[in-house]
């Protein structure tokens, strides 16, 4: 099993910047380094989106139309670690931010599936930001 614990979120004005950290804890047979890791959000009253992934060998990011050239998703894998750099953000960035691990899809599989298809899950982290 994977457990994941987001931080990072909080209230910034418009144009600030965040960063988002996703921890995992591995129970035995996991190996976080051949994890994809994502990102996703779900703002009030709407479903759950794909934000970003990076795959295992963290050399294929890919992300939402909304976040490109805004937002930057890496990993550490010493450190169990996937982090969201969010720049310039926006009002509609406004959601809960939760981090997603995967090791049942193809890069390209993971990104069109349905969230609610995808397991291990973190408790999120809301972003909330100002006009």
């Amino acid at each position: 099993q994977v457990q994941l614990v987001e931080s990072g979120g909080g209230l910034v004005q418009a144009g600030g910047s965040l960063i988002l950290s996703c921890a995992a804890s591995l129970a035995s047979g996991f190996t976080f380094g051949m994890l994809t890791m994502g990102w996703f959000r779900q703002a009030p009253g709407k479903e759950r989106e794909f934000v970003a992934v990076i795959n295992w060998s963290g050399r294929i990011p890919s992300y939402a139309d909304s976040v490109r050239g805004r937002f930057t998703i890496s990993r550490d894998d010493a450190k169990n670690t996937v982090y969201l750099q969010m720049n310039n953000l926006k009002p509609e960035d406004t959601a809960v931010y939760y981090c997603n691990a995967d090791s049942s899809h193809s890069l390209s599989d993971y990104i069109k599936a349905p969230p609610s298809s995808l397991r291990n899950w973190g408790q999120g982290t809301q972003v909330t930001v100002s006009s």
